[in-house]
């Protein structure tokens, strides 16, 4: 895989790349970005260790502006953690909770790369001790509430560990891309679904507010996961379970925003890239830098 880097990119001092705006180091801070390289337990295998580090090199095709909120990064502080050595299978996990279990003290919200979407079991476990005080949002072209520990998982083991599915609301959910006991079980469980066909009649800005409203319930603070294969497989060609008919990359794009804008949410991770699979413009690989730069663009409009 080549990934092009900053230093072989032009030079503009009026022009900051967003590359340059996470820090390394483990001081307070109001977004921290942390590499999860998870990929062994995939239902398919997948190369998605390889994309924590293919996102952060992407970040030098961005700059720190959004002109659309007037905002620019450079106006916050953002902590690189590095990333996550060996984060598979129980040990792994361990050292994910580990990582990250005091990031609620030292920052406003956490963005998590993955790796597949097995993290956010790992990475939600740790960062909360009770998860029965937190509530859920997924957008996700499946339910990911399967047995057993795989990527296909996560949901449900986080409700076997103790949150509610009345807290959870998943966006984005796909025709032909569930079974109808996993649908069952996400009725069972009362989890709120928002289908891809539903979509096609709301705005994606209408259903963050219910979803964060719903999520957040009670005074609960927000995980978000944004898993990519939600998008259609045209604009996600990386994502290996993403399927012809799913939201668009601006929809996704939005979301990240309007869950960083959320003081409750604090939690975010970007999930099923797999940068081994990405084509020549790396079109999946800058969507998840976007989304990056999105949710923290968010975090720094929740001061404005």
């Amino acid at each position: 895989m080549r990934v092009m880097t900053s230093a072989k990119l032009p030079h503009d001092p009026k022009w900051t790349r967003a590359l340059t705006l996470f820090q390394s180091g483990k001081t307070n801070a109001d977004v921290a970005l942390i590499g999860v390289p998870a990929h062994e337990v995939s239902i398919s295998p997948t190369s998605a260790h390889l994309t924590p580090d293919a996102i952060r090199n992407a970040l030098a095709r961005y700059s720190t502006y959004s002109s659309s909120h007037d905002v620019d990064l450079r106006d916050i502080t953002l902590r690189d953690l590095g990333n996550v050595d060996s984060p598979d299978h129980a040990s792994g996990e361990k050292s994910v909770a580990d990582s990250v279990k005091n990031v609620l003290r030292d920052h406003q919200l956490l963005i998590a790369l993955g790796g597949d979407n097995s993290i956010t079991y790992s990475v939600a476990r740790g960062m909360w001790s009770d998860l029965s005080t937190v509530g859920m949002i997924t957008l996700d072209a499946h339910h990911d509430l399967r047995d057993g520990v795989s990527n296909g998982s996560p949901v449900w083991r986080l409700i076997q560990a103790g949150l509610s599915g009345k807290n959870i609301v998943q966006i984005g959910i796909s025709d032909f891309a569930n079974s109808r006991e996993y649908s069952q079980r996400a009725k069972d469980e009362g989890i709120h679904v928002i289908t891809r066909d539903a979509l096609r009649r709301r705005t994606m800005a209408d259903v963050m507010a219910e979803a964060l409203e719903i999520a957040g319930a009670g005074g609960r603070e927000i995980y978000v996961d944004l898993d990519v294969d939600v998008c259609d497989r045209a604009v996600v060609p990386a994502c290996p379970a993403s399927v012809p008919g799913g939201i668009s990359a601006d929809e996704l794009r939005q979301a990240a925003f309007l869950s960083g804008a959320d003081v409750r949410v604090r939690g975010l991770d970007i999930t099923e890239i797999d940068a081994a699979l990405d084509t020549p413009d790396q079109r999946t690989i800058r969507l998840g830098a976007l989304l990056v730069l999105e949710a923290a663009c968010g975090v720094a409009s929740r001061e404005n």
